[in-house]
């Protein structure tokens, strides 16, 4: 039954297009109908006249057939709907949903950039309730119970990561649970060994293992009832940019302190960073960049901005030729304090290479979950979005960063 009901509807399909096709040419029709009125009126002799007759002749043979044809294709469409309706009156409602969901069926790509799931998606963020997600994705296709953001969440959350310097430039993965990422405290070198020379000496290896456990980065926002009442392309641009970038902002945060508050010296569990104290001065970059081991490849700087118009002004008063800098990319992050404001021994800047020093670890991916709390505030008309986002953080190479320090100025 199911197999005669796709049937008849590819045959209605099949007789709709070439309806279709038919009015065209009709509408096509008019046009030569008026050629040929006009062709007539200016006929010089009979015999021209005597043609174009029998060309307006034919003409109309050739429409009258067209025009029958297209009545016999609207019979045809009746007669299948009608046979269609009967048959679909006479199926249980749970037979017509699957019959549905054979023609309809799409694939995951195109339901998470559908309007309907963008639609569900964010009425499924603003009530908690995901019954009209799960039924769109239960029809299409198989997630294993997952509920995946729809296409254009992915990229307001990849801008979001994006627009943050520090998050984009650290080395990340997607595993679940603690993870463990083993590094060499020490180990003796390569040598050159010639034909015929006694073995060289086994190599001694120390390793040490940094543990990443996640913690859970929470963002909440009120939003009023006209933000809610926002549609669902609107709504999500508006939550996930907003929620997304504060997340990752305060993740930078983590990285930052995880980097400034590393030990001197590596141990069985932590990976040593290099440190200098030192004021702001022409040679404390470059100073501080040969503290950082080879394989820091690719270093960075970081530091507040208060603390770079300080390196800038003394590059200016001291009317240096050379950049302060060494030609590094600078990165902020105001989490580090001011170099004018900073404790003596505070960490105020960093100089490091992120790639190869930190790992960060997003166990549940870099999407955003949402609670949604529309009771709380309610006597205000306000609405209360929480963002999480469980993410673990690791200094995993020793001296890939040179902690900069403030020292006791009197």
């Amino acid at each position: 039954m199911a197999l005669r009901v796709l049937e008849l509807k590819k045959k209605i399909d099949e007789y709709r297009a070439k309806i279709a096709a038919g009015e065209e040419k009709l509408s096509g029709f008019s046009i030569r109908s008026a050629e040929l009125d006009e062709k007539i009126e200016n006929a010089e002799t009979e015999e021209e006249k005597e043609s174009i007759e029998a060309e307006i002749d034919a003409f109309n043979s050739e429409k009258a057939d067209i025009e029958e044809e297209v009545e016999k294709l609207r019979d045809f469409v009746d007669e299948t709907e009608a046979e269609l309706d009967e048959i679909e009156s006479k199926q249980p409602s749970s037979n017509k949903r699957t019959i549905e969901r054979k023609i309809e069926k799409m694939d995951i790509n195109e339901i998470r950039s559908s309007e309907a799931y963008i639609n569900a998606y964010a009425n499924y963020i603003k009530t908690g309730k995901a019954d009209e997600v799960r039924a769109l994705l239960t029809e299409n296709a198989d997630t294993n119970g997952q509920l995946p953001v729809p296409s254009i969440v992915d990229g307001i959350v990849r801008t979001a990561w994006d627009r943050e310097t520090i998050m984009s430039a650290v080395n990340k993965t997607y595993l679940k649970g603690n993870v463990k990422v083993g590094f060499e405290i020490s180990a003796t070198g390569a040598v050159v060994h010639k034909e015929g020379a006694s073995a060289p000496a086994e190599e001694t290896l120390q390793l040490g293992i940094v543990t990443m456990i996640p913690a859970n980065i929470k963002k909440w926002i009120t939003v009023s009832d006209e933000a809610i009442s926002l549609n669902g392309e609107a709504f999500l641009n508006y939550i996930y940019s907003e929620l997304t970038y504060q997340i990752a902002k305060k993740a930078a945060d983590m990285v930052v302190t995880a980097i400034s508050t590393a030990p001197t010296a590596s141990s069985a569990t932590a990976a040593g960073q290099a440190e200098i104290t030192a004021p702001i001065a022409h040679n404390t970059i470059v100073t501080a960049l040969g503290k950082i081991s080879d394989e820091a490849a690719n270093p960075v700087i970081i530091m507040n901005k208060a603390t770079y118009s300080d390196f800038k002004t003394e590059q200016y008063s001291g009317n240096f030729n050379a950049d302060i800098f060494e030609g590094l990319e600078v990165k902020f992050n105001n989490s580090l304090p001011a170099y004018s404001s900073a404790s003596s021994g505070s960490v105020y800047a960093i100089v490091g290479d992120l790639s190869r020093g930190v790992q960060v670890n997003l166990p549940n991916g870099d999407t955003i979950d949402f609670i949604y709390d529309e009771l709380s505030l309610a006597e205000k008309d306000l609405v209360k979005i929480v963002g999480k986002e469980y993410v673990g953080i690791g200094v995993v190479a020793p001296n890939a960063f040179c902690n900069i320090k403030k020292p006791n100025i009197a």
